[in-house]
């Protein structure tokens, strides 16, 4: 197994000198471990937040199996430090560096930003510049690295427009691997860097911001947008049509440390059809596509034979609206529970709550349910076009609580369009009334 041994050791002389450090020394169950010298190329995978963060993340599994899936390609993982081991790295003058083996970021052909919320876009601009590579773009000069960005905020890319190569619009299991195969090409024909991007400015869903030139009126607003060298026009996001069909790990890899999702998780649909104003996801995610009950089965039986996790997390927006539940149900009966494996139901509607596919799941142990309320007036909660009544909610803690289980998460916002000081304060009055219907129940749990 390959590891830069000048980076490792300094490594090993700063752990002993910061928090969790397991963080940083890589070396988990299920890691790939392959020779990125040797490799046609390499994909340094980063999340430019904690590594307890990042690997809870679905999207990072996949995209990571994925690559090293992929003939010929090294992909290694790569988080963002702590505050006490970034001040440790510099001092020591060790730079970002993946888990896998230890090579420098510079060193990669691609490095890939995963982009999931906007507070993490000044983690991006110091990751780079922690691992030495040029932060703008236009000082870019060799073929590699090439810089990408995907993921939620990449459906606005402007933002980081100065500092990202190639942005990744939509989903991005197949834009990888031929953003890969370019670059392997790339690297064989002795390309140079503009050509390289320029041929991947080709690639549906793949947004260069090189080749387009943005001239702005006196109020700071967009006059015109100038396309170059025969980019296209319009930039459409990728969809993947079957879900059934693309790539999905049979395994992941098993940190050494706590980690925020500590669970199997397992992707059911994506897409909404609901329609709230205030959730990115559910427009940028359209339009709706499932994975069929036993494919999520065959893939839920394979993470808990490769991993050990017994508990199982179905991921989507809303895992009520899942028209195969049943049938996966049905599906999970014939050996969770001889595993005694638990299924979670994390993203419910308290509308469309599946009491009796709740009932059947808990034969194993009663674990909670998550709501999304979102507001806690009813005024608010017509404003952001969540279509729940305050009834609804009840009943729906009172099914839950009925069913032997214990606790209830209700997620809320703060800061919604036209909030008063009153619709906050109906979050606590909410909260209140559903203990209320918890204590009121003739036998739940004593102590």
């Amino acid at each position: 197994m390959y590891r830069n041994q000048d980076i490792l050791s300094r490594v090993e002389r700063i752990l002993p000198k910061v928090q969790k450090p397991a963080s940083y020394t890589g070396g988990e169950r299920n890691s790939e471990v392959g020779d990125v010298r040797d490799a046609r190329v390499s994909y340094a995978l980063c999340f430019p937040d904690f590594y307890d963060i990042g690997m809870s993340h679905l999207g990072v599994k996949i995209l990571y199996s994925l690559a090293n899936a992929h003939e010929g390609c090294v992909c290694e993982r790569v988080f963002a430090p702590r505050a006490d081991m970034e001040g440790a790295m510099r001092e020591a003058g060790v730079p970002l560096y993946s888990l896998e083996s230890f090579t420098p970021v510079k060193d990669f052909d691609l490095v890939g930003f995963s982009l999931q919320y906007e507070p993490c876009f000044t983690n991006v601009l110091n990751m780079l510049d922690l691992a030495g590579i040029p932060i703008r773009s236009s000082d870019r000069r060799e073929l590699t690295p090439v810089v990408i960005a995907g993921g939620p905020c990449a459906c606005n890319p402007e933002p980081m427009g100065d500092f990202i190569d190639l942005f990744i619009l939509g989903e991005g299991e197949e834009v990888t691997v031929e953003l890969l195969d370019l670059m392997a090409r790339a690297k064989e024909d002795g390309a140079g860097r503009e050509e390289f991007l320029r041929q991947a400015a080709k690639i549906e869903g793949v947004y260069a911001p090189a080749f387009y030139e943005t001239s702005y009126k006196p109020d700071g607003t967009i006059d015109s947008v100038t396309v170059k060298d025969g980019a296209p026009e319009k930039v459409r996001k990728r969809i993947v049509k079957d879900l059934d069909k693309v790539f999905f790990p049979d395994k992941f890899v098993i940190p050494m440390t706590e980690t925020v999702f500590d669970r199997a998780t397992v992707e059911l649909f994506r897409g909404c059809t609901r329609g709230c104003r205030f959730c990115q996801s559910g427009f940028i995610n359209r339009p709706i596509r499932e994975k069929s009950p036993a494919t999520v089965d065959r893939d839920s039986r394979r993470l808990c034979e490769s991993s050990g996790y017994d508990e199982i997390s179905l991921c989507s927006l809303s895992s009520s609206d899942y028209s195969g539940m049943q049938e996966l149900i049905e599906l999970y009966l014939e050996w969770i529970l001889d595993k005694k494996i638990n299924v979670s139901l994390p993203s419910l509607r308290v509308d469309n709550f599946p009491e009796e596919t709740i009932r059947k799941l808990g034969q194993i142990r009663k674990s909670g349910v998550t709501f999304a309320c979102e507001a806690g007036s009813q005024r608010l909660r017509d404003v952001i076009n969540k279509n729940i009544t305050e009834d609804e909610i009840m009943e729906t803690a009172r099914l839950a609580f009925s069913d032997g289980r214990t606790n209830v998460k209700m997620y809320f916002m703060v800061g919604l369009p036209t909030e008063t000081d009153e619709d906050v304060l109906e979050i606590l009055r909410l909260a209140h009334a559903v203990c209320d219907i918890y204590y009121a129940q003739p036998d739940r749990p004593k102590g």
